[in-house]
């Protein structure tokens, strides 16, 4: 069983969000390159974290072993494909909507949890999952109107693409977490991505400068750094605290994106990110208080 520190686990949380905010600033920067050929970079760069990590716990043997590799497949090609939507709207919106639209995925996660998994969706979640739908229709809004620029609205339909599939993988890990290791969903995960990547290569291909090269290889290095921080935050605080600090990501993405790239969200985007950070942070709430009273039958007499 691991020690808990939170203190320990608030800083690998806050620092996988600022890693992933520095991924996004990295891509945009990069220019004109295929979405296929970043996820490429993106996956095979990840690995090097990863296997650093490895080193000094498990050891690098420890991210190959499984027992249900069907299992990682099938979380790594949801992912996969969600990466390649967010990276498509990191492409066509301001940096702090595309994080914005991240903040639907717990929304998502209990609606899938409850059709795929079962489980029961009392009315106080309910209202909060309606709650963040509403909210959506206020980020979504800017983006689909009849001024809106059609890179505009296909990027705002990729994001919340992304953060649909990445609520399936949040329910594919919580199937798998009893039997495969955070090292070997991460692994696999990685080399699917650029497996898959490498493959869109064959068709969707640009030439890289030099300054282009480092910026993908750093997309990577830094996408594998914000993977096992976050990975590793979970082993010393638990999830119930750490999930409001998956929120900071608007702080970063709002700051990076004025200051590289002079970018202003819309304020119809940050009050509907407002709503459904609210109903999000509710449903935890609720997530938790559900698993207090849980373990307080199971305790009794």
């Amino acid at each position: 069983m691991s020690v808990k520190h939170p203190s320990l686990g608030i800083l690998l949380k806050v620092a996988a969000t600022i890693a992933f905010s520095l991924m996004y600033v990295v891509i945009r920067l990069a220019g004109n390159v295929p979405v296929g050929e970043v996820v490429f970079f993106r996956g095979l760069f990840a690995l090097v974290p990863l296997l650093v990590v490895s080193w000094f716990t498990h050891g690098p043997r420890s991210v190959v072993l499984t027992a249900h590799p069907w299992l990682h497949l099938r979380r790594s090609v949801a992912g996969t494909a969600s990466m390649f939507l967010n990276f498509y709207a990191v492409d066509h919106l301001p940096l702090a909507d595309v994080t914005a639209f991240s903040f639907v995925m717990p929304i998502f996660a209990v609606v899938l949890a409850a059709l795929l998994l079962g489980e029961t969706v009392g009315p106080h979640r309910a209202f909060a999952v309606v709650l963040g739908f509403g909210g959506v229709l206020l980020m979504v809004e800017p983006h689909a109107g009849f001024g809106s620029a059609l890179g505009s609205a296909t990027g705002a339909a990729a994001a919340l693409g992304g953060a649909f599939l990445s609520a399936f993988v949040v329910v594919f890990i919580r199937h798998m977490s009893a039997t495969e290791t955070s090292e070997a969903i991460v692994f696999y995960f990685m080399a699917v991505c650029a497996s898959a990547g490498a493959v869109t290569m064959l068709w969707w291909f640009t030439p890289l400068t030099a300054s282009q090269g480092v910026l993908l290889v750093l997309c990577g290095l830094l996408g594998g750094i914000g993977q096992v921080c976050m990975t590793y935050s979970y082993r010393f605080a638990e999830p119930s605290l750490l999930a409001p600090f998956d929120y900071s990501a608007m702080i970063w993405a709002t700051a990076l994106g004025f200051l590289v790239f002079a970018e202003v969200p819309e304020r119809m985007v940050l009050a509907g990110a407002a709503v459904v950070a609210v109903s999000g942070l509710y449903i935890i709430w609720r997530e938790h208080k559900l698993r207090l009273m849980r373990r307080i039958r199971v305790s009794l007499p």
